[in-house]
């Protein structure tokens, strides 16, 4: 088994209520380039703890999301994301205020379930975690002052 924590703060100009509303699966697909899920469970259709949801991976690989905790009262969600024969991920979120609007403390915990898991955390995840966060918070700070989404490509390159 190996374990890998990856840790990310954002700054947005918007206040926590305008920025956590949009933490959902299904308004991620407003303002996220690419963003695709299918709902397994909710009873409410958007966000709440023990929403389960997949998404793509790559290769025929899919990704199953469960909401562990969802409290909209202190702005914290964490998940648990599992990819099949590769690795689980702990994503704690929390958000704060702050002078000009509020911050976000971003936790990404990987394990491995496999040497290939490993591998890739080792290499495409640790390569890319800082370039994925840039982007998020562009891109939400992008929709909430324009409505519209950020093109990755405009972000990354």
């Amino acid at each position: 088994m190996f374990v890998q924590t990856f840790n990310s703060i954002h700054h947005y100009k918007f206040n926590t209520q305008e920025v956590f509303s949009l933490l959902c699966p299904v308004r991620e697909r407003e303002w996220i380039d690419g963003w695709d899920f299918e709902m397994v469970y909710s009873r409410s259709g958007f966000i709440e703890k023990n929403c389960v949801f997949i998404t793509p991976f790559g290769q025929g690989i899919e990704t199953v999301w469960q909401v562990n905790e969802y409290e909209p009262d202190i702005f914290w969600i964490e998940f648990l994301r599992v990819t099949q024969g590769l690795f689980t991920v702990r994503i704690s979120i929390q958000l704060h205020e702050a002078k000009e609007g509020c911050s976000a403390e971003l936790t990404y915990r990987y394990t491995s379930l496999s040497e290939l898991g490993k591998t890739m955390i080792e290499s495409m995840v640790a390569k890319h975690f800082h370039e994925d966060m840039k982007y998020w918070e562009r891109a939400l700070n992008h929709y909430l002052e324009t409505g519209k989404k950020l093109s990755k490509e405009l972000v990354l390159n």
